[in-house]
């Protein structure tokens, strides 16, 4: 085999394996997401890419307040990133005042740009089987979330990964608040 030919099969060799690897990486360890829309505000704003942490969850639920992904469920190529709520085996209950309940206990939590204003399906209190979450966004009157039907319980299967860092814009760039 003459050097220039070897010297193809070396770089043709590392090519393969740098995009199996880049593969192996995005497929189970990070990926990058970009938010769509005002849901997450002032969390996260429209705009903001972010990388998943898809490792988390293999060993491990998701626990509350974590900011989670999920691909919408209409077939499109997008992504939701709510932030937990319920857990599963739990009854969520959102009243008409926008306090949120957890098996009757008024949950404290800082994370909601403002009072919510529909209740939506978790007015009458929603009861979260085996692997299942209620998520909520954080601008929680702008956001279809587990309020809504078209959204409702999130399995944790259907959950992609946990936002992780956000790396653009550059002048946010930093990890995600989850507590």
């Amino acid at each position: 085999m003459t050097s220039k030919a070897r010297e193809i099969l070396n770089t043709s060799i590392f090519v393969l394996a740098v995009l199996i690897l880049s593969f192996l990486l995005i497929k189970f360890v990070g990926q990058r997401t970009q938010v769509i829309g005002p849901s997450m505000q002032p969390t996260l704003y429209d705009g903001d890419n972010l990388i998943l942490d898809k490792i988390t969850y293999r060993f491990r639920d998701p626990k509350r307040f974590e900011v989670v992904v999920f691909p919408f469920r209409n077939g499109e190529n997008k992504n939701y990133i709510k932030r937990v709520i319920g857990l599963p085996g739990e009854t969520v209950k959102i009243d008409i005042d926008g306090n949120i309940f957890i098996n009757g206990e008024k949950l404290e939590e800082s994370f909601g740009l403002e009072v919510i204003k529909n209740p939506g399906i978790a007015a009458e209190g929603m009861t979260l089987g085996e692997g299942e979450f209620f998520v909520l966004g954080d601008n929680r009157n702008n956001s279809e979330d587990s309020r809504y039907e078209v959204v409702g319980a999130v399995k944790k299967d259907e959950i992609m990964g946990r936002a992780w860092l956000r790396i653009w814009p550059l002048n946010n760039f930093g990890f995600v608040k989850h507590k």
